[in-house]
């Protein structure tokens, strides 16, 4: 450990990673990427069974129509997309949260074209605001 640090001993090199692990930065970074795995993957899951809702409602009547009826089929890919995104993040946060936080934008832009679901959308943009803090400490805490 030297030649990394010259001049660090192996316990000065413990004691800043456990200040490190019980810092409040990384322990927000932790719960954001814990937070920002689960959540796409379930959603997406959820595409395929309708457990949670109805997806289909949250799309607007301009693309059910641009899909040919389709819509069914549009969430099933969104799904996919969604479970792929969560484990992008699992593996690849400091890439995959911008990705999430993208998407997410996204969907708010979708629920703004839809008379009833603004108060959704705002949700999703603090969600989107989440995901963008969980790329920004990505940098300082994802090895």
């Amino acid at each position: 450990m030297e030649h990394i640090f010259p001049g660090a001993t192996a316990t000065d090199l413990s004691s800043d990673a456990e200040a490190r692990v019980s810092s409040p930065g990384y322990q927000a970074y932790q719960l954001l990427h814990l937070g920002f795995t689960v959540a796409p993957i379930l959603a997406g899951l959820d595409k395929f069974f309708n457990l949670l809702v109805d997806w289909e409602k949250y799309l607007p009547s301009f693309v059910s129509r641009l899909t040919g009826g389709h819509g069914h089929e549009l969430m099933l890919a969104v799904g996919v997309i969604e479970i792929a995104a969560g484990l992008g993040v699992w593996f690849k946060p400091k890439i995959f949260a911008y990705v999430v936080s993208a998407w997410l934008l996204l969907i708010v832009v979708n629920l703004l074209l839809i008379p009833d679901y603004f108060d959704v959308a705002l949700r999703d943009f603090g969600l989107a605001l989440a995901a963008l803090a969980l790329a920004r400490l990505s940098r300082a805490f994802d090895h």
